[in-house]
């Protein structure tokens, strides 16, 4: 085993040895040897054939092996050169244990146990191998192949090896590590399997060989998964700055485009264009930006990623292309928010701005056309000569005209100055259509100034004729001034004598019917006013024909006209009756409806207390003890009858109540009731009188049932009247207890007794509402007083029939019970398969316990 150990390192430098202890004589292969597994020169070797020379090889080796940490115990130059095989064979051992062995770390363990822990590691999945030793584990050869297969499963075809051929194990591992693995062939195959404990050094030396044949596999294995998991960071981080710069290139291209975009301030004429710059904004904002607000979020996280990676695989930083920093991006982002901030500021102004011409411009447009349109025939009308031919009467009309003319054009002289400031205004404000404003405004100035010339020449002219036209315009002043308010009173009067009403009371048409006398009380001064006016018109017309005076036009300081005047006078006094009569018509309905109202009120403060208290006799008549319980139900009777007689007036009231429907009355100050109190309350009478029936029925048939005397019964109710303190037919727990007590029954103050209590609610108030009711208490009082039969007196009373049998027979039934109740018991009751059965026995005594519901019948 040493000697194929040795042949297959020395191999690697052209040599081999035959005999161990005479070819390391002259230490010469001895050195090369360690050279070659060390892989490191030693001192130059003595080429001479002398003992000396020899020696001095042999000691050189020593030394080396000395270097390495390891200690040779009685292992001399002069043994191995005098072929000493035992010291020769512990130094070969000695050099495998340093060379091969000792360097095997696994899990923290080297050497001898790391080599074993190698080999249980390798071989734990293979079944019949259990590696626990360098010695009898291996016998099998099975450990050999299972080491082979575990890293070149394509060598052995371990499914058809067999633990009970170890020596075709040994020999297949053998021959495969020697042919495909260059392991030489250091054991024996026959010595193993028929020595029965394998020399340990042998085997550790050959299973080291298998150790460092597959841990140079698993190295190179190791240094390519390295090397590709550094090529594949590499790739991932040159992807990571490739996609960064990408995006970052993209970004920064985008806000290139953007910021010329949002430092455009060319203005636009119009509103409209304005908005939809603002809209294309707006959607900039909504639609473009926040991808690219994502995008740089992403930039930024991609960069910090990629930073990290690289600083964790210990590569350098990465440096993006000039101008594609993240600050660089982030100035370009800073300066793409500014210009995106004034791009806003700009708009908004911007749309103010046009906001404000488009008002200016309206309202110069608006005061403009009134202008122009006041103006209107107001040159030709200064540049007549009517004055000339005019009577007194037309000059001192024109007069008073152009005196108000003036009054009208100094008015107006604000308008004009408002019209030039808004012009003024506009050209300041860069107005797109200032020339067209400028050349209005300057007709309207220029036509302003020859207004103002024309008015003083005619005023000039006129004031020669005011005298002669001062009496009549006088007259017609005073005409005006007051045929005016009288006007608008004749108007007010018949739009509230044509105006309609909506009076819910009598007392709103009386106020009515009072304001229209009152109305028309002043009527009479009001015809004086009215002849007073028309005397004035007519002495205008008395001037005119005792002056002959020209009356070339109307009053110029009104419209109303006599005739006028008088038309509306006679339609005042034509609407007079006619509001008269709609006045009487809605007195008469409200009347009806007042009628209506009492009928309905009269009957209903009758009816509603006649409900309550038979409410309140019912409950009376349902606690009380007066007579049996027969005549309490009699009586009881008599009252539903009563009270059914008296479902024509409920009927009789629900006709009145449609009535009222009918005629929207909405309100009653005569009654309190209405008709849903009526009907709840009738509805609550009819179920009240219908359950307190019931219950006195209930009464009747538990006194019935129970054996319990009317004494018994006023007893209990005298007792339960006087605990009910609250008259709501019902008792509390502690009152129920209390009336217990009264009652004679026994219940402590100790735990027995409340435990005693607890259950007598538990009876009286199964379901836990915290109240007892009169007939709960009806039932536990007739329980606790009846004489009650049970089973056991039944099958007591059976046995007699039975001759004191344990059973019965039909026969038996038949000749003692009635028939149909015989029937019923032989239907019913079960076989008897008792030890003393005969046939046709009846079983008498379950059906006694089911009669009780003590079992089931």
């Amino acid at each position: 085993t040493f000697t194929a150990w040795c042949n297959s390192h020395l191999r690697k430098a052209g040599t081999q040895i035959e005999n161990i202890e005479e070819d390391f004589r002259d230490g010469l292969k001895l050195m090369l040897l360690l050279e070659v597994i060390s892989g490191e020169r030693l001192a130059k070797p003595e080429r001479g054939k002398m003992r000396v020379h020899k020696i001095s090889n042999v000691n050189k080796a020593l030394d080396f092996i000395a270097s390495k940490g390891v200690k040779l115990v009685s292992i001399g130059a002069e043994e191995i050169v005098d072929g000493n095989v035992k010291m020769t064979l512990g130094m070969i051992w000695t050099i495998i244990l340093r060379f091969a062995i000792q360097d095997i770390s696994v899990e923290e363990t080297s050497a001898k146990e790391g080599l074993l822990l190698w080999c249980q590691r390798k071989t734990a999945p293979y079944k019949n191998v259990n590696i626990q030793n360098f010695h009898i584990s291996w016998k099998d050869g099975l450990g050999f192949c299972a080491l082979i297969h575990r890293h070149r499963p394509e060598l052995i075809d371990y499914g058809k090896l067999r633990k009970d051929d170890p020596l075709t194990n040994l020999n297949t591992a053998f021959d495969v590590a020697e042919k495909y693995l260059d392991i030489p062939k250091m054991l024996d195959a026959e010595d193993i399997v028929g020595t029965a404990r394998p020399d340990e050094k042998a085997i550790m030396t050959y299973v080291s060989s298998f150790y460092h044949a597959f841990s140079g596999a698993q190295k190179a294995e190791t240094a390519a998964n390295r090397i590709c998991k550094v090529l594949a960071v590499n790739q991932e981080n040159e992807q990571l700055m490739e996609d960064y710069e990408k995006l970052a290139s993209d970004l920064l291209e985008w806000i290139r485009r953007t910021i010329p975009w949002l430092e455009n301030r060319a203005p636009e004429n119009t509103m409209q264009a304005m908005q939809q710059k603002l809209e294309d904004f707006r959607d900039y904002r909504r639609l473009h930006k926040p991808p690219k607000v994502q995008e740089k979020c992403q930039l930024e996280i991609n960069f910090n990623t990629l930073q990290t990676k690289l600083r964790l695989s210990n590569r350098p930083a990465f440096m993006p292309s000039e101008g594609k920093m993240v600050s660089d991006i982030n100035n370009a982002w800073g300066g793409l928010e500014q210009a995106e901030k004034g791009y806003e500021e700009w708009l908004l102004n911007e749309i103010r701005r046009l906001e404000r011409l488009d008002h200016l411009a309206e309202k110069f447009r608006q005061k403009a056309s009134i202008h122009e349109s006041w103006t209107d025939g107001k040159e030709a009308m200064l540049q007549q000569k009517d004055y000339e031919t005019a009577t007194l009467s037309e000059i001192k009309a024109l007069l008073k005209k152009h005196e108000a003319f003036e009054s009208d054009l100094a008015a107006h002289q604000d308008r004009v100055e408002q019209i030039a400031a808004i012009a003024q205004e506009l050209n300041e404000l860069d107005y797109y259509d200032s020339p067209s404003v400028n050349a209005r405004c300057q007709k309207i100035c220029d036509q302003w100034d020859n207004l103002g010339a024309l008015t003083q020449k005619r005023r000039e002219a006129l004031e020669r004729t005011e005298k002669l036209l001062e009496t009549i315009d006088q007259l017609y002043l005073e005409y005006a001034k007051r045929a005016a308010p009288f006007n608008n009173w004749m108007e007010g009067a018949m739009e509230d004598l044509q105006d309609t009403f909506i009076v819910h009371t009598i007392e709103e048409i009386q106020g009515l019917t009072t304001a229209h006398e009152q109305f028309k009380a002043t009527l009479p001064d009001a015809d004086k006013e009215r002849q007073a006016i028309l005397g004035i018109h007519n002495e205008v017309s008395k001037i005119v024909q005792t002056y002959h005076v020209n009356m070339a036009g109307t009053n110029p300081y009104t419209t109303i006209t006599p005739h006028e005047i008088n038309g509306k006078w006679e339609h005042v006094r034509q609407l007079v009756p006619r509001r008269d009569q709609a006045l009487m018509e809605e007195h008469a309905r409200q009347q009806q409806n007042e009628r209506l109202r009492k009928q309905f009120g009269a009957q209903a403060n009758v009816i509603g207390p006649w409900i309550q208290t038979k409410m309140e006799e019912i409950g009376r008549i349902s606690i009380e003890m007066h007579g049996t319980l027969e005549d309490q139900l009699n009586h009881l009777r008599q009252y539903e009858k009563s009270i059914v007689n008296y479902k024509p007036k409920i009927d009789q009231l629900e006709g009145d109540h449609q009535l009222i429907q009918e005629a929207l009355i909405f309100d009653n100050k005569h009654t309190n009731y209405t008709m849903e109190h009526i009907r709840v309350g009738w509805e609550q009478l009819l179920t009240t009188i219908a359950r307190t029936i019931n219950e006195v029925e209930n009464q009747i048939l538990t006194r019935d049932a129970k054996g319990i005397s009317q004494e018994q019964m006023n007893e209990f109710r005298a007792s339960f009247n006087h605990f009910d303190r609250d008259h709501s037919g019902t008792l509390g727990p502690e009152e129920f207890k209390a009336c217990l007590i009264s009652l004679g029954y026994d219940i402590g103050n100790d735990a027995q007794g409340e435990a005693e209590f607890a259950r007598i609610m538990s009876i009286v108030d199964p379901n836990r509402m915290g109240v007892v009711t009169f007939q709960a208490f009806i039932d536990f009082m007739s329980r606790e007083t009846a004489d009650t039969d049970t089973a056991d007196q039944v099958m007591a009373s059976f046995k007699i029939l039975a001759g004191d049998k344990n059973y019965i027979t039909v026969d038996e039934l038949r000749r003692e019970l009635p028939p149909d109740q015989a029937e019923y018991c032989i239907a019913r009751m079960a076989p008897y398969s008792g030890r003393d059965a005969v046939p046709g026995a009846l079983d008498y005594m379950s059906f006694s316990t089911a009669l009780y519901g003590e079992s089931d019948l």
